[in-house]
């Protein structure tokens, strides 16, 4: 005979803070109640190994929506409960620990909430009027249970015809709620929170239906046993993405703490940005959440890939982490998992390495930026193409280190230069090529700001100078060519422009002018421009090179000819820097036309 029990405690809050607080999405209550149905289950089987019950058939769970009753209903063959099962962990703990959470809540801000037995039962409440649970224990002679509460303070309890063991759960959904009675939103949900799931589960089952869940998925094996197409498949399948990874890394580790996992690089779509990708944490098979920062490290959430960490300890939703030593130590353990594998591949396969390394610099560049111990484990396998199309380990570019004496009379850390452009810098490049000088490309998103690192990082032992930041410095020869007259011509000419000018002797005497800009002006622009917070003016020099005899030349020459050659000179010097602006287009181009009619008098 059913009889009617009261719930002492005040519920007629309790639920818009439930619904706010407790979870951070409200489908979320289908992965609560079918990881309830699957913990029952291995309750079951524990017994079953210890041969305390006896184990015959296959363990399923089942899911099942009526539209016309306005049900969803899960169902379970685990080890199910008796009346006083049902009085002690639904009616008493799920309730009464669903009242500690609103206290504690309004207490300590809703941080720091350790859950309780039976909250995740009580989530199916955001979405349901009214719920039933029909039961039948493991224990032989027990009869079923039937409960029922529509979650305020009371609830029905009492005997039922019930065949076999195991727990169903009833939910009678809110009419605003009918999307979740939706075959379809059911099974993305289930592909989502419950795709790894240890037992069998069946939506709506048919005659020869399939499960829609992987019981047994590919991060579990031991690595040796995968293959190679297995991994690929596995990652088609989880991340719904064709394109090919470059290559993983099976983490699989049992002490001090449990995880086990798949990270998986990505093909990098746009080399010109930092792509977020999709690591899902798990716990026991069931999916936590993704990107969660406190066990996947900021620069670890570029790549794509599954973990499944056990001994993480959840709080009260199973959504977020309690903050401690644990899981710090289990962050810590994958990203030296990550780091070694990158070093094996590099000291094992350096021709793979060289051919992925445009995919992973950038994940590699941004992880030493960001972690201060993968910084440590990597930075001798970071490497650089050079002018010659040859990567070289960045270690090689470093010289060596200034002690603090010569630092103090003047002397500087070794420069290297680098090309951000090599198609607007050829010019450049080409006279590095000539004069037997060398540089190193930088042209991923991150380069500008993974050079300054460096520069901080290893202060006394090298710094950056773009190659059109010294050029002058770098290919003059040995006296320095200095020509005031030839100075005083362009600053003339160029009066109002802003523009330094200086002479040198090059060693390419084709080339009539370089532009000059300062390396540190030129990054304070590119802060500037990546924060939005607009440009300074430009801090350029024109070089003139005194061993052009076309320069040297406009020093005899007679007007306009100087004028519209020294013109020439410094618009030909800027274009090989950047683009002109439209009035610069409109001033060479009107010069141009003036030198070529003076020419072609001279010519006849």
């Amino acid at each position: 005979m059913e009889r009617q029990g009261n719930i002492r405690i005040s519920s007629e809050n309790m639920m818009p803070i439930i619904k706010k607080w407790l979870y951070s999405e409200k489908d979320i209550f289908l992965r609560e109640i079918v990881a309830n149905a699957s913990d029952a289950i291995t309750k079951y089987k524990k017994l079953v190994d210890l041969g305390d019950a006896a184990g015959e058939e296959k363990y399923r769970i089942t899911v099942t929506t009526d539209d016309k009753e306005g049900t969803l209903t899960v169902e379970d063959n685990g080890i199910g409960m008796t009346e006083e099962e049902v009085e002690k962990y639904i009616t008493q703990i799920a309730f009464s620990g669903a009242a500690d959470f609103v206290e504690k809540y309004e207490k300590a801000g809703g941080d720091g909430i350790i859950g309780h037995f039976g909250l995740g039962f009580y989530s199916a409440y955001m979405v349901s009027e009214n719920i039933e649970i029909f039961t039948k224990s493991y224990q032989e002679g027990a009869e079923g249970v039937h409960w029922a509460s529509d979650g305020n303070s009371t609830y029905t309890i009492g005997p039922c015809e019930k065949e076999g063991r195991g727990t169903k759960v009833v939910m009678h959904l809110a009419k605003e709620e009918s999307e979740f009675l939706r075959e379809s939103e059911i099974r993305r949900l289930l592909n989502k929170y419950c795709s790894f799931m240890p037992y069998e589960i069946y939506l709506n089952p048919k005659e020869d239906a399939k499960p829609v869940n992987t019981t047994e998925p590919l991060y579990l094996k031991q690595p040796k046993e995968c293959t190679e197409e297995e991994y690929k498949t596995f990652y088609r399948d989880t991340f719904s993405d064709f394109n090919e990874p470059l290559f993983w890394i099976h983490l699989n580790m049992e002490y001090p703490f449990r995880v086990k996992g798949i990270l998986y690089f990505p093909k990098v779509k746009k080399q010109v940005e930092l792509e977020r990708g999709q690591v899902k944490l798990y716990c026991n098979q069931v999916y936590i959440a993704d990107n969660i920062k406190e066990v996947i490290p900021e620069f670890l959430m570029l790549l794509n890939g599954v973990i499944d960490c056990p001994d993480i300890p959840l709080n009260v939703s199973r959504s977020f982490l309690q903050n401690d030593r644990q899981v710090q130590k289990i962050a810590a353990h994958i990203t030296k998992k990550v780091a070694d594998r990158l070093t094996e591949l590099y000291r094992n396969d350096r021709e793979k390495y060289e051919s992925v390394w445009p995919d992973i610099s950038t994940f590699v560049k941004f992880g030493c930026v960001k972690d201060e111990e993968f910084y440590k484990k990597v930075k001798d396998i970071i490497i650089y193409k050079n002018l010659s199309g040859e990567y070289r380990p960045l270690e090689s570019y470093f010289g060596e280190e200034v002690s603090d004496e010569d630092a103090k009379e003047g002397k500087e850390p070794q420069a290297a230069y680098y090309v951000s452009d090599l198609d607007r810098q050829a010019q450049y490049v080409k006279m590095f090529k000539e004069a037997g000088l060398d540089a190193i490309v930088c042209d991923t998103y991150i380069d500008p700001h993974f050079i300054s690192f460096l520069e901080y990082k290893n202060p006394k032992r090298v710094r950056f100078l773009r190659i059109d930041a010294d050029v002058a410095g770098a290919l003059k020869e040995g006296d320095s060519g200095e020509d005031k007259e030839l100075e005083e011509i362009f600053k003339s000419v160029l009066e109002g422009k802003n523009v330094k000018i200086k002479t040198e002797k090059l060693k390419n005497s084709s080339v009539p002018a370089m532009i000059n800009v300062s390396e540190f002006m030129r990054r304070m622009n590119e802060m500037n421009s990546f924060y939005r917070m607009g440009d300074s003016p430009e801090d350029l020099t024109l070089v003139l090179n005194s061993a052009c005899p076309a320069v040297m030349a406009l020093k005899d020459a007679e007007e306009p000819c100087r004028t519209n050659g020294a013109k020439q000179v410094y618009y030909l010097a800027l274009m090989n820097y950047r683009r002109l602006t439209a009035e610069e287009t409109e001033d060479f181009a009107s010069g141009y036309a003036d030198v070529l009619l003076q020419y072609l008098k001279v010519s006849k």
